[in-house]
C-alpha cells in the first residue's frame, strides 16, 4: 500500500550535502527543511490559524497526551479530526504521548504492554500502550503519527538504554500494525539508543526493515551537553536512508537548526519560540534580546529590521517593552508571532541558500551575526 505521506528531494547543495525537498501529505505539501510550530492543545499559543498561514507555517504539531485528556478522542473524532476542530487546514503531525508520560506523569510503571501512570489533571490511573497511542492518534486525525517510544533520561546506563531501545522497536512494530487508517495517516518510526552509536545504528536498521515512510530522531535535548547532542543526532542521521524524511524532535535553537540542516534533517519542532516569547525573550538577526530591559523603553525602532513579520512591520521595541512590563496579552501575541516567523523564515532562507549551493556560507554568516550562550540560541 502506498503511503499517504511521501517525500521528494528537490535539490542537494554539492558543497554541504544539505538538501531541499517537498513533503506531500493529504492536507497539502510542505517544503523542507522546515520548522514546525507546536500546537500542544490544538492551538499554537496566542496565535490563530490564519496567522500561521500568513507567516508561512507548513506542518503544525498537536500533542496526543494532552488531547487525550482534553477534549478526548471521542470529541476529536466527532469533530472530524484535529484540522477541522482547530480550523487549521494544512498538514499536521501528532507526537505519540510518550515524552509527556515520561516527563510529566508521576508513579510510572513500564511493562512490555505499555505504561501505567497517573493523570496529571486529576490523579486517575491511566494506561498507554503502542496500540492505544495509535488509536488516539487515529481519532485526532493528523497526517503524520509518531510511534510510541520510551524517552529515557540522560545519562542512562548502557544496559537500560539497550533494553529500552529494544522495547521501543517492538512497540514500533505493534503501533504500525495498529493503524486503522493507513490510507489517510502515516506513522514515522523513532530512532533511540542514547549516546551509543551501535545502538542507534541497530535501531535505525530495524526500523528501516519495518519500512516506515519517515523517521524521527528521539532521545536528544533531554539534558545532554551540546557536543553530545550533536553526536547523537549525527549517529542517527548517518544510519537513516537518504530518500525518506528525517525529523529531529524538540529542537528550536537557531544554531541547532542550522547544524541539523547540515546533517540532512528535514523537519524540526519545538515549543521554544512561544515559550520564551511569554517571558519577553525575542529572537533577532543580531541575537537574543530581553525586551523588558530599560534600554528599550524609548527605542522607537522595529524589533528586527531584517524581519518581515506583522510585529516588526507595525510595532516598536518601546511598545513591546511597555506591553511586557504591563503583562498585556497582546504583547505575548505579538512576540509569539515574531519568534515563530523568525524561525520559519530562517528555514526559508536556508532552503534558498541550499538551492543556490551556498548553505555553508549562509550557516556561517548566521552563526557569526548572532550572540550565543552556552545553551545556544
Amino acid at each position: 500500500m502506498r503511503s499517504p505521506v511521501t517525500f521528494e528531494i528537490t535539490h542537494v547543495d554539492p558543497h554541504s550535502g544539505a538538501r531541499t525537498g517537498i513533503l506531500h501529505t493529504p492536507h497539502g505539501d510542505a517544503e523542507t527543511p522546515m520548522f514546525m510550530p507546536v500546537g500542544t492543545q490544538a492551538t499554537v499559543k496566542f496565535v490563530s490559524p490564519e496567522e500561521l498561514y500568513t507567516m508561512g507555517a507548513g506542518v503544525v504539531l498537536a500533542n496526543t497526551y494532552h488531547l487525550w485528556l482534553r477534549p478526548g478522542e471521542e470529541t476529536l473524532a466527532k469533530a472530524g479530526g484535529v484540522q477541522k476542530f482547530m480550523n487549521y487546514h494544512g498538514p499536521m503531525l501528532t507526537d505519540s504521548g510518550g515524552f509527556q508520560v515520561f516527563s510529566l506523569a508521576d508513579a510510572r510503571s513500564i511493562s512490555e504492554e505499555g505504561v501505567t501512570f497517573k493523570n496529571t489533571l486529576n490523579g486517575d490511573k491511566l494506561f498507554l500502550s503502542p496500540e492505544k497511542s495509535i488509536q488516539i492518534q487515529n481519532a485526532i486525525g493528523a497526517d503524520i503519527m509518531m510511534s510510541f517510544d520510551e524517552c529515557i533520561p540522560y545519562p542512562s546506563d548502557r544496559a537500560y538504554t539497550e533494553q529500552s531501545m529494544q522495547r521501543t522497536l517492538r512497540w514500533a512494530e505493534r503501533g504500525k500494525n495498529a493503524n486503522q487508517r493507513p490510507e489517510e495517516q502515516a506513522i514515522f518510526g523513532i530512532v533511540q539508543g542514547g549516546d551509543n552509536a551501535d545502538l542507534r545504528q541497530y535501531c535505525a536498521e530495524k526500523l528501516i526493515e519495518m519500512d516506515f515512510p519517515g523517521y524521527a530522531i528521539g532521545g536528544t535535548s533531554v539534558g545532554e551537553d551540546k557536543e553530545t547532542f550533536l553526536r547523537m543526532v549525527k549517529m542517527s542521521a548517518d544510519a537513516l536512508p537518504l530518500d525518506k524524511p528525517r525529523y529531529l524532535m524538540g529542537v528550536g535553537a537557531v544554531n541547532d537548526l542550522l547544524e541539523a540542516v547540515s546533517m540532512n534533517i528535514d523537519m524540526c519542532d519545538c515549543v521554544l519560540p512561544t515559550r520564551i516569547a511569554r517571558h519577553g525573550t525575542l529572537m533577532t538577526s543580531q541575537g537574543r534580546i530581553s525586551i523588558r530591559k530599560n534600554i528599550y523603553k524609548n527605542d522607537f525602532t522595529p524589533l528586527d529590521p531584517q524581519c518581515d513579520c506583522y510585529t516588526c512591520r507595525n510595532y516598536t521595541k518601546a511598545y513591546l517593552n511597555h506591553l511586557q512590563r504591563t503583562s498585556e496579552g497582546f504583547g505575548t501575541r505579538l512576540m509569539s508571532i515574531h519568534n515563530l516567523r523568525f524561525l520559519i523564515k530562517l528555514m526559508e532562507d536556508a532552503r534558498k541558500a541550499i538551492k543556490e549551493d551556498r548553505f555553508n556560507e549562509f550557516k556561517n554568516e548566521k552563526l557569526a551575526s548572532m550572540k550565543f550562550d552556552e545553551r545556544g540560541f
